[in-house]
């Protein structure tokens, strides 16, 4: 919970000695409850107080780490209140009982590698299912899973077997196996592994109570199984969860939370894939499946990527030149802004077309093509100063550059601005794109500009020669 100022005041040293940059102890407690510089500035305050308020501003719930990978730590329950800060993570399942099938499923899992809008996209972990009571058998399937350099997740409820697996799986786990049976020993397990330890119950009234026992015996690095006996049960579970933690400010259920779809899905994989995308948004921190094909992909991934963007910064990318197809300085320039959006379907386009272009990237604030225009953000000067920072001149040899359909009344400005290049309009809509660059509709308006462009400068070297004239004869 939130504490005001005068209640970090009353814990403060109270010397008004402005070494923290404030002129009084008051100002700075201001700012600290604000959140605007933190406690460490001062160096006064007791380790009893800093115990205190350090625990009272606590997050409600906790980040849990799995190597890489961050798990929870969300301060709000929609993306609009602020921004959500740890993105759901996707898991494959594989058990015991379809072990033979374990090969094929990774193998298809491994396939799903690919970068959108400057985040990779691949299934973070493996979910390795224990379905019998042979510790040999469970421990060979986690050695396989753990082969692929992906994080673990092992549902296993039997301890020696359990135990087993932990001997062969290595440091980035989660051990979904405490119960309100086994939880003592699961819990000893997990913390003697240095391994998070995930907690199940058949209710939520169960879970609660086991995750309250497990706190009580000093055991915090926890995650939440709130997986029930169907669809209904879990959504309501997962966000009963939530909501205890954040709106409730109960710590208890401060802890994030795993949802595996496929045992609710009973093998209906667009069941599947449509429950994943619902727990995207309802608030499962890791989502098992099935199993993860690049149909069920791209959609779970641009979801989930859509949702955990900050929505008080613009999805940009880097202003810079991004060579497609193998281009070169020898190929064409293609140009657009900086927004993600524009630059994900125009580069996309491009690359479909097969043809090498350098696709520029323009510094327009986040805003797609049109908007930046009407905003100013996207003009002759800031294309010429994008030029000059890229040092293109130097960098492209080939003149020809390829400015967006829609602003093409900007086409006489930028050839002011960049005299030495050919400056056509390109389609109205990136759809148009592969056409476009297959026919080469670009070369024969690069020709009608570079001679329009070359008619003018011979313009203006007559008018230069008839002003020197012009002055001889005065003189």
């Amino acid at each position: 919970m939130a504490l005001k100022g005068l209640d970090i005041f009353k814990l403060s040293p109270k010397k008004n000695c402005k070494e923290c940059g404030s002129p009084t102890c008051m100002a700075f407690c201001m700012k600290v409850a604000q959140g605007a510089v933190s406690l460490d500035k001062c160096p006064y305050f007791s380790e009893e107080a800093l115990a205190t308020l350090n625990s009272a501003t606590a997050p409600l719930m906790k980040t849990i780490s799995v190597g890489e990978h961050k798990l929870g730590g969300e301060t709000v329950l929609f993306r609009h209140e602020k921004t959500l800060v740890n993105k759901n993570l996707f898991a494959v399942c594989v058990c015991t009982d379809c072990a033979d099938k374990a090969d094929e499923k990774l193998a298809e899992m491994a396939k799903v590698d690919y970068e959108r809008i400057g985040e990779r996209m691949y299934v973070e972990f493996v979910h390795v299912a224990n379905k019998q009571s042979d510790p040999a058998v469970y421990a060979e399937l986690v050695k396989k899973a753990a082969a692929t350099g992906r994080a673990l997740v092992l549902e296993c409820w039997d301890v020696e077997c359990a135990k087993a697996a932990l001997a062969v799986a290595g440091k980035n786990v989660i051990l979904d196996g405490a119960t309100p049976d086994n939880w003592e020993a699961m819990s000893a397990l997990a913390t003697k592994a240095g391994v998070a330890l995930g907690v199940w119950a058949e209710n939520i009234s169960d879970l609660y109570d086991t995750v309250k026992k497990l706190e009580a015996a000093g055991n915090k690095n926890l995650v939440l199984d709130v997986t029930g006996k169907n669809a209904k049960e879990t959504l309501a579970n997962a966000v009963l969860v939530r909501r205890t933690a954040l709106k409730q400010e109960d710590r208890t259920f401060g802890y994030p939370s795993i949802v595996n779809v496929a045992k609710i899905a009973h093998g209906d994989s667009r069941l599947q894939t449509a429950l994943a995308a619902m727990f995207v948004e309802k608030y499962a921190s890791i989502i098992v499946m099935s199993n993860m094909s690049y149909a069920q992909a791209l959609p779970l991934y641009g979801l989930r990527q859509n949702i955990f963007t900050d929505p008080q910064k613009p999805m940009k990318v880097e202003a810079k030149i991004y060579p497609l197809n193998g281009a070169d300085e020898n190929s064409p320039c293609a140009l657009t802004v900086d927004f993600a959006l524009t630059y994900f379907l125009v580069s996309g386009e491009l690359e479909r077309s097969g043809q090498p272009v350098n696709l520029i990237i323009t510094d327009a604030s986040g805003m797609s093509v049109l908007t930046a225009w009407a905003a100013g953000k996207f003009s002759s000067s800031t294309i010429k100063k994008t030029f000059d920072e890229l040092d293109l001149e130097n960098k492209i040899k080939n003149r020809t550059l390829i400015i967006p359909g829609k602003v093409a009344v900007m086409k006489g400005e930028i050839q002011e601005k960049l005299p030495n290049w050919n400056v056509v309009v390109g389609p109205l809509e990136a759809v148009q794109l592969p056409k476009y660059m297959k026919d080469k509709e670009y070369e024969a308006a690069a020709k009608a500009a570079e001679a329009e462009r070359r008619r003018r400068e011979a313009e203006y070297v007559d008018f230069e020669v008839i002003n020197a004239n012009e002055n001889k004869e005065e003189e």
